[in-house]
């Protein structure tokens, strides 16, 4: 039966193998790891299927790898026991291997690997899988399989796993003969992280594991299909150039596509080179530095008001690797009226696909920016720089009237907007903030200042409960000397709190801010504007009124970590700085705050950006007719 591929070309390509060819500068971000060790071929060697998925993790230059046992991919945990290039961290879920794998990628810029074995450990992977997918990490995700000549009987513990992700995968496997491991990790590899960064799949039969092989490492990758453009088109680039030069209320739009092409020095040379107004959505905080004057900060639902009015009354947008989601444009038909659409991305699949393009650019943004950069200056020095000072006039009133703020609570909690922001201002720009879902997800977006990229990780596309703790493990593994916070709700929390045993056995030290408010906070919002106050089923007993299960602190001290609960604003700082202190284990701090407090601005869903509220009954007085 042999390898059977994904049927479908990968949503976006990457370079040919011949690009293998240029010096290793110029393709440090698209190329796979080295297909030699040590600059010489691997020589081939008789071992078991097993052991060839374990050199073939070492060759590729694997690590660490997030996993669980189970009987189809036990095969493969005894020599992985041996190994001394590959750190094996035993999680408590198959769902949190998958998080911290996918956390361990987004703060390193390296793939991350996962593994579980059949049925029910390959379905746990799915929510991370597609995750990943949604936001474009590289993953690689190993599962078992039932023996190959089982495949297709309803076998103990088998599950079309392959099938079954078909849809939120950059590519997948099915492996039964033992002599396509190496070459397809390899590939696998390449595949997620090259071009649009995302999850492969590699789903190994037992069988394929237990019988004899020849290990011989791939020299070269041969991907049919596969050629992602990296290099933008230079007539694309020039009218981009021309654009930009000439428009009098120009914004760029950067999404997370310029951290994962490790464009941020080059994004900021072009902010300060075109003088425009720049929003770093949900994925892209930290891409440009919230220091920076032109920052505007996050556009979209709950974005700032500068952010957003500056979208909605632009003449040009610069888009860079975003796609133009739902919760940045509001009503698409009423999204940017005014603004001519220049759409940079490295999938092409991305552009023109919700709103349409007037120049449309792909390539490698890295690649992109380097060559507008010049055109740019092209451009003013032939028709010299325009003049933006009625732009950055009109901006600087927004940003003096709506700054983003927050009520203080009036039923006697603490307000979660302050303790977020003292959790910022106490821990720096330099530490490391992942979040889960929800109004916490939210606040951290906003009071955070973010100064680097690759310090602000969450669940943008998908927006998954139970993210933040395995993702935060992942992050502190992939970069140990970074202090990691999880700010994490009471919802999310309770998900994948197993994983704080996996924290303290592996001596992985991250900081837990639980924002308790005793609900689920953003549908509880949702329910006080959108369904008359009616909570149904939005109350979780974790902090406010006399049930309180569970009790935080005890769970932290029953899981091996530091407990500190917080109910008062004059004891936040103390309790942040003693988490800041402790770097033996985990800490838990659970902060106990106001489930009235909303996230605003907010732009409902559905209708238009120029419908913002700053906050509740309180909109911007604008002409929307302008």
């Amino acid at each position: 039966m042999g390898q059977v591929p994904h049927p479908a070309p990968p949503r976006s390509g990457a370079p040919s193998p011949a690009a293998f060819a240029k010096p290793a500068a110029q393709r440090a971000r698209t190329a796979p790891a080295p297909l030699t060790s040590g600059g010489a071929s691997v020589p081939a060697e008789s071992v078991t299927g097993a052991q060839s998925i374990v050199r073939s993790l070492e060759e590729v230059g694997a690590d660490v790898v997030f996993g669980i046992p189970g009987g189809a991919i036990l095969p493969t945990y005894d020599p992985l026991m041996d190994s001394s290039r590959i750190r094996h961290i035993l999680v408590r879920h198959e769902q949190g291997g998958g998080h911290a794998a996918s956390g361990y990628a987004h703060a390193t810029g390296k793939v991350g690997v996962t593994m579980a074995t059949s049925g029910p450990g390959a379905t746990n992977l799915v929510t991370p899988i597609a995750d990943a997918n949604m936001d474009s990490i590289p993953l690689v995700a190993i599962t078992g399989q039932v023996a190959a000549s089982s495949i297709g009987t309803d076998a103990f513990q088998e599950a079309d796993i392959v099938g079954i992700t078909l849809p939120i995968t950059k590519h997948n496997y099915l492996v039964t003969d033992p002599a396509d491991i190496p070459r397809t990790i390899a590939e696998a590899f390449h595949i997620a992280r090259s071009g649009r960064p995302g999850p492969v799949l590699v789903d190994i039969a037992k069988s394929a594991m237990q019988a004899q092989t020849t290990f011989s490492w791939p020299q070269d990758l041969n991907l049919p299909g596969y050629h992602p453009v990296t290099k933008p088109h230079a007539k694309q680039i020039k009218e981009a150039a021309r654009l930009l030069a000439t428009a009098r209320r120009p914004v760029l739009y950067v999404g997370g596509g310029v951290i994962r092409a490790e464009a941020s020095e080059q994004l900021r040379q072009l902010v300060d080179a075109s003088g425009a107004a720049t929003v770093t959505t949900l994925m892209a905080r930290g891409a440009l530095p919230d220091s920076h004057p032109q920052n505007l900060g996050m556009p979209g639902m709950h974005g700032t008001v500068p952010a957003v009015a500056a979208l909605q009354k632009a003449d040009l947008i610069v888009a860079l690797g975003t796609r133009f989601d739902d919760r940045v444009t509001g009503q698409l038909s009423t999204f940017a009226p005014h603004a001519a659409i220049v759409h940079a991305d490295i999938d092409p699949a991305e552009i023109g696909k919700n709103k349409a393009v007037d120049v449309p650019i792909v390539g490698d943004l890295k690649e992109v920016i380097a060559d507008l950069l010049p055109e740019l200056a092209r451009e003013h020095e032939s028709k010299g720089r325009p003049d933006l000072g009625a732009w950055w006039r009109q901006i600087d009133d927004w940003r003096e009237t709506y700054p983003l703020g927050y009520a203080q609570p009036d039923d006697g909690h603490m307000s979660p907007q302050y303790v977020i922001s003292r959790i910022g201002e106490l821990s720096g720009p330099e530490s490391i903030y992942v979040a889960g879902v929800g109004q916490h997800q939210m606040w951290a977006a906003q009071f955070i200042r973010y100064e680097h990229p690759k310090t602000w990780l969450n669940s943008g596309g998908l927006g998954t409960m139970g993210y933040s703790v395995p993702a935060a493990m992942g992050a502190k593994v992939g970069r140990p000397d970074a202090t990691v916070w999880s700010i994490d709700g009471d919802g999310c929390f309770q998900m994948t709190n197993q994983e704080l045993a996996t924290c303290a056995i592996n001596e992985i030290p991250i900081k837990v801010a639980v924002i308790n408010n005793s609900s689920l906070g953003m549908v509880r919002q949702w329910q006080t504007l959108f369904y008359e106050s009616r909570y149904s089923n939005t109350d979780l007993h974790t902090g406010h009124g006399t049930r309180q299960i569970p009790d935080f602190v005890k769970l932290a001290d029953a899981y091996g970590c530091e407990g500190i609960r917080v109910e008062h604003a004059s004891d936040v700082d103390a309790a942040i700085k003693r988490a800041n202190e402790i770097d033996d284990r985990p800490v838990v701090v659970d902060f106990r705050v106001s489930r009235d407090s909303m996230v605003w601005p907010m732009v409902a869903a559905g209708v238009s950006n120029d419908e913002i509220q700053y906050a509740r009954g309180i909109s911007p007085a604008w002409d929307r007719e302008d």
